[in-house]
């Protein structure tokens, strides 16, 4: 094993370990925009560690199926650990924007909270429109907001630290914008679009228990490791002054924007 995978692979069981919380909270929200019910068959796109892909096995039941799907080979393993003891799931490592699926292959398509990772969210879209069943249904949740992101605050830090990643950032949270993401599922094609928010606070034990996790763990913890350490520390007192930490536990609003549209 070279010592890239083995990083690679930690942060994955990171990512499961510190975040679960937060997705797990907002997957109902999810499943219900999807009009998920008994029986259908299932495509969790960008799945991480199979949250939602887990959640909707439990509604479709023994007579649906969920094959839970990323980019990302780790995850796929973390998602493989969590769901290969279910005879009607499947595990495959797939890029949301050029999906290997045939035409009108899945009931419901998902996508939690990993939309805004794509290059070119419409072409994601598109993709899910292509893969759905003639009526069925495509839904999605990203950021609101970079102020109520669960790891908003880093990434607005880390992108003025780091011009490099100011258009991604930008990218990242333009796609929660209502009309936005509106006009991306009437462009792919889908009708009777609807979307709306959930809000909830999270309460963390301390500013280390927030910011730990994201030192170790995806796309933030690459980032923070390719930096200087005096960089890296700067960016880590920017948000723990913008968190009001004073040394006890620390409260985190996080708002979610769901949508979700018929093929």
């Amino acid at each position: 094993m070279t010592e890239g995978y083995s990083y690679r692979a930690a942060m994955a069981a990171e990512y499961d370990r510190a975040f679960p919380h937060v997705s797990k909270y907002f997957v109902p929200f999810l499943l219900r925009a999807a009009r998920l019910g008994s029986g259908q068959n299932v495509l969790d796109v960008a799945t991480g560690t199979g949250l939602a892909a887990e959640a909707a096995l439990a509604v479709v039941g023994a007579s649906g199926s969920v094959v839970a799907a990323d980019i990302l080979p780790d995850m796929v393993a973390q998602a493989r650990r969590r769901l290969d003891r279910t005879p009607n799931a499947s595990v495959a490592v797939e890029d949301g924007q050029a999906l290997s699926f045939r035409d009108e292959t899945f009931d419901v398509v998902l996508c939690g909270l990993g939309l805004m990772f794509f290059p070119d969210p419409a072409r994601g879209l598109s993709e899910f429109h292509r893969v759905l069943t003639a009526g069925g249904r495509a839904a999605v949740s990203v950021a609101a907001s970079s102020r109520l992101a669960y790891d908003g605050r880093i990434r607005v830090a880390l992108a003025r630290h780091v011009p490099g990643l100011a258009e991604a950032t930008s990218r990242y949270f333009a796609i929660g914008d209502a009309a936005r993401l509106v006009s991306l599922f009437d462009d792919a094609g889908f009708v009777d679009v609807e979307t709306h928010t959930q809000k909830h606070g999270f309460t963390v034990p301390s500013f280390d228990a927030f910011y730990g996790p994201f030192e170790r763990a995806g796309s933030i913890g690459q980032a923070l490791s390719s930096l200087p350490e005096e960089v890296r520390h700067i960016v880590r007192e920017e948000v723990r002054r913008d968190l009001n930490d004073t040394g006890g536990p620390v409260e985190v609003e996080v708002e979610v924007r769901f949508a979700s549209g018929r093929r």
